[in-house]
């Protein structure tokens, strides 16, 4: 299973959210992705202000924070 995280370089909610998705993930088996949307136009377009953002297979799960509960009902959902 792989996640995907949108970040943007030096905002301290992204390294907030990978630091907790750092921990989550030691009792989870799961990939994680980081991407970097600086000069990305169009990631920039899509979560320009919602930096960070979490999804996997292209779905939006959480965004500015981590929500380990909406996070675990979208894993055991899929």
């Amino acid at each position: 299973m792989r996640l995907t995280v949108y970040v943007r370089s030096g905002c301290h909610l992204c390294d907030d959210m990978l630091l907790a998705l750092a921990e989550w993930r030691q009792k989870r088996d799961v990939e994680l992705e980081v991407i970097d949307i600086f000069d990305q136009p169009a990631l920039e377009s899509a979560y320009g202000t919602k930096i960070p953002v979490l999804a996997m297979d292209g779905q939006e799960i959480c965004h500015y924070y981590l929500d380990p509960v909406a996070l675990g009902q979208y894993i055991d959902s899929a």
